[in-house]
């Protein structure tokens, strides 16, 4: 049984490349909202309105932060997902033009 290439090689190269961008990017972003960065605030999604609800609670912040380190590392995972399909990709593209010359 012939298993035919998705991707052509210059893709899934292209789509590795990205992909280990995404997880080094996105795994250092997790690292840093779960270490509750200051820089970061504006970006861990903390709503006033809420917060005040909470009586401005330190807990609030930090389950936000926590929430978006985990969507982060999520994401991340979804890179290395990427990456083993267009690595997969590659390795038949290489098998598909190795058999034909």
């Amino acid at each position: 049984m012939a298993v035919c290439p998705l991707l052509g090689p210059k893709c899934s190269v292209y789509y590795m490349v990205i992909s280990v961008w995404g997880v080094v990017m996105l795994g250092l972003m997790g690292v840093f909202f779960y270490i509750r960065s200051p820089s970061l605030f504006e970006d861990a999604n903390i709503s006033e309105s809420e917060w005040e609800k909470e009586k401005f609670s330190a807990d609030y912040v930090k389950d936000k932060y926590e929430s978006q380190a985990y969507n982060c590392w999520i994401a991340a995972g979804l890179y290395v997902a990427v990456f083993i399909f267009s690595f997969i990709q590659q390795k038949l593209n290489s098998r598909v033009n190795y058999e034909m010359s």
